[in-house]
């Protein structure tokens, strides 16, 4: 290259080791340039100006002083941060370029537009703080970019620009919260080729779930034009997550979840001496279709990989789609700063002393305790009023309720049980719940200061005023080794990643139900007859929801096979077994456009449901989408750790018949390493186990509907709840037969009911009959992790 002394480097002679020179994002990019080129990440050329050309052009416009004497003013209270920050910034855009310095950007400019084969190339000038993206001192964000700069007078006004960013008032801000010495602080200014993502598509991508920690899969962030629109959070992208472990095997496409964001707008090139950017909105098209196609984003993906590998740490990326040539490019990449570094052991404990009166009593879903204020809704649509960290308190909820939820400290509720939605959904967002407290909005008001107390057993308390909570840590690297195995109870996808950390022996039961209702949200036989279907205001929501797909009954599958690999891929590669759905009538009626395709029932609970539905001609299209999306997960996804359960299976006969369809619609047991599991929950399935062993490879006792069945009563009874019991001795002598039965033919056998959970006591009964497993919810895994070791111990 040109001798340019030490004023400029070309990102091809830089490496990650010359922060102090030109800064983290420069210097990162001279890694990728040099490194990781020849892996196939594409870079686009550039140069960086040096810390000591900063210094040069500090030292000779004389700017010490001033910046020196302008901050003593502000420190001794003579100028505001704002007045400061503008004397700087104005002193920087005034102050003359260094001949040598300016002879050498004309000059390397010239250069690169030489290399790229354009006269006066548009450029990207970016920022780059000496201290940049060090790990205690992050300054991402604190400087300017400048987009679309061309010409040599425009990229010395926008490099003039970049020094005096160096002074806004939030970069001002931060060094003075960190403890830093501004005069001991330079800039590089990073010159790079810009892509034409203006008339394409950019965004951010990084290496680690950013919600949790979760280092197995890639999140991308995309958006039409610009990519400032994203970093800047002024758009809703599109979001993609990509499971890295099996990006490496041929033929599989691992996107575990491809969310289309409202994208309204787009920032792209001005007209000419209009500036340089401008913001305009997005058409109707933009918004409703992908920035990537699928091939695009496995190809992000596996970059990120590659530069995750080659830093050795979770990675901050930002890329971006040429619009001329349809290539990507990666123009930034530094280390993730938050929740890399974020202790692991993030489970904790609760007591709660010092209460003040008791004014809710209901069951307690989790073992938290909060304290917050009230927030009484009525209905979801309330949620503009609804107070972010507050206590959500309501009648009860359904998945229109998630949005809210996600938002609260914690949930009461007048109505539900155990397995009702509010409580399922709690306990896999980590929240403390009251439910079926029965008059907790009557109680309790708009704004009142309360604790929320599940830490004291199976009846949760709400306390007048705020009581003191102590938290303990709870270590998951301590959890004692067991024979039996202890597995998880999943269903929501969107908190699937939070409990990767716990070591589960995988996922007992996955609720493909609770999927249908919070991630596709349509009736499946209301996809499959749109064109057919008369209920207006169905139709409009359907057309909504499935915008960006043109087969219906496609967007069923790719929403539905998308929420189980949320799923699957949190505990892979150890075995996830996923119950097909097993909605009653009045549930199924419930979801968009459902009314019309469920006949009314006095009993749901032992109606048409399950097994039942698989082979009807009520449902057997539906039932055919169910397969499919289990396909499409297993064969085109890579999570053959898969396994399907059969619920609510009445009779041999209708096990039989149920096989023959999955085999119809490509999920034959034993083809592709495919298991099928019975649930064993109705008396039938425990006197004829023997039977049911020869069809299936496994059971999973379901405790809650065996129960009710065995002892005849309602489970959602609010009546006979105390007599709805799982250690009745009628119930636990189903459960020993079904064990000793299933050992006799050697099928696998696990329990998957609410009991564990709630009683830990009763893992050890379990544990005495010999049973495989036993699946429990997330929030009392350690507890009953614990018990199965003591029983173990004791039994030895």
């Amino acid at each position: 290259m040109e001798d340019h002394g030490e004023q400029i480097i070309r990102f091809d002679d830089l490496a990650r080791g010359d922060v102090a020179h030109v800064g983290g994002k420069n210097a990162s990019l001279g890694e990728m340039v040099r490194h990781l080129g020849a892996r196939g990440i594409n870079v686009p050329p550039g140069f960086a100006t040096t810390s000591h050309a900063y210094w040069q052009f500090v030292d000779e416009g004389g700017l010490r002083d001033t910046v020196a004497s302008a901050l003593q003013a502000m420190h001794d209270g003579k100028a505001t941060l704002a007045e400061t920050g503008k004397i700087l910034r104005d002193a920087f855009l005034s102050a003359d370029w260094p001949k040598q310095i300016e002879d050498a950007i004309r000059a390397e400019y010239e250069a690169l537009c030489t290399r790229i084969g354009r006269k006066d190339v548009d450029v990207a000038v970016r920022s780059s703080a000496t201290a940049e993206d060090l790990p205690d001192a992050s300054f991402a964000g604190q400087q300017e970019t400048f987009l679309n700069i061309r010409g040599p007078e425009a990229l010395l006004y926008a490099c003039r620009r970049c020094y005096a960013s160096l002074f806004t008032d939030r970069a001002i801000s931060y060094r003075e919260a960190k403890g830093f010495d501004h005069l001991k602080v330079a800039l590089s200014v990073g010159v790079q080729v810009m892509v034409r993502s203006d008339i394409g598509g950019s965004g951010v991508m990084f290496s680690i779930d950013t919600e949790t920690g979760f280092d197995r899969v890639v999140v991308i962030d995309a958006a039409w034009g610009l990519g400032e629109t994203v970093v800047q959070g002024i758009v809703d992208p599109d979001e993609y997550q990509v499971f890295k472990p099996l990006l490496a095997r041929e033929g599989i496409v691992p996107i575990v979840e491809k969310r289309l964001g409202a994208k309204a707008d787009k920032m792209i090139y001005a007209r000419a001496g209009k500036g340089t950017t401008r913001i305009v909105p997005t058409s109707k098209a933009e918004r409703a279709g992908f920035v990537l196609s699928e091939p695009e984003i496995v190809q992000l993906a596996r970059w990120a990989c590659v530069i995750e590998e080659h830093y050795g740490c979770p990675m901050d990326i930002e890329w971006a789609k040429d619009g001329e040539t349809g290539a990507l490019f990666i123009v930034q990449a530094r280390p993730e700063t938050v929740q890399s570094r974020r202790e692991a052991g993030a489970y904790r404990s609760y007591s709660v002393t010092e209460k003040g009166r008791k004014l809710v009593t209901g069951l307690s879903i989790g073992d938290a305790a909060v304290a917050g204020q009230v927030c009484l809704l009525d209905t979801p649509q309330e949620i503009d009023s609804f107070v972010d960290g507050g206590v959500l308190v309501t009648g009860n909820t359904d998945p229109d309720w998630v949005p809210i939820m996600k938002r609260a400290s914690a949930i009461v509720t007048d109505r539900g049980g155990r397995t009702s939605h509010a409580a399922i959904v709690s306990r896999e967002l980590g929240l403390p719940a009251i439910v079926g407290a029965g008059n907790a909005t009557h109680v309790l008001h708009d704004e009142q200061e309360i604790t929320v107390s599940c830490a004291e057993g199976d009846q949760g308390f709400v306390y007048e005023g705020t009581a003191r909570i102590t938290e303990d840590m709870l270590d998951p690297a301590a959890v004692p080794e067991t024979r039996t195995e202890v597995m998880l109870n999943l269903a929501n996808p969107a908190a699937a990643f939070r409990w990767w950390r716990l070591p589960a022996d995988g996922v007992g039961l996955a609720r493909m139900e609770f999927v249908i209702n919070n991630h596709v949200r349509i009736h499946p036989m209301a996809l499959i007859h749109f064109d057919t279907l008369q209920d207006a205001e169905a139709k409009a929501q359907i057309t909504a929801l499935t915008a960006g797909h043109d087969d219906k009954a496609g967007y069923f599958v790719d929403r539905l096979s998308r929420g189980l690999a949320r799923i699957a891929a949190a505990l892979y590669p150890k075995p996830v077994i996923i119950r097909m759905s097993d909605f009653k009538t009045n549930e199924y009626a419930e979801l968009i456009g459902g009314a019309g395709f469920e006949p009314p029932e006095e009993n749901p609970m032992l109606g048409f449901r399950g097994a039942s539905r698989y082979t009807s001609p009520r449902y057997r299209a539906g039932f055919a989408l169910e397969c499919r999306a289990i396909r499409r997960l297993r064969d085109e996804m890579g999570f053959d750790n898969v396994v399907v359960m059969i619920p609510f299976c009445r009779s041999v006969a209708e096990a039989d018949r149920v096989l023959a369809v999955m085999a119809e619609e490509g999920l034959e047991r034993g083809k592709n390493g495919l298991q099928v599991y019975v649930m064993a929950e109705i008396p039938s399935n425990v006197v004829l186990a023997s039977a049911f062993a020869e069809r299936f490879d496994g059971f999973s006792i379901g405790s809650n509907d065996l129960t009710q069945l065995t002892l005849g009563v309602d489970r959602d009874s609010e009546t006979l709840a105390e007599l709805f019991d799982e250690q009745d001795p009628a119930v636990k002598w189903m459960i020993g037969h079904v064990i000793a039965a299933a050992k006799d033919a050697g099928a696998k056998i696990g329990l998957c009911g609410q009991g564990p959970s709630d009683y830990p006591e009763f893992a050890q009964f379990l544990v005495e009959c010999g049973i495989d497993s036993i699946s429990v919810t997330p929030d009392s895994f350690l507890r009953v992790k614990e018990q199965v070791a003591r029983a173990e111990r004791d039994g030895s």
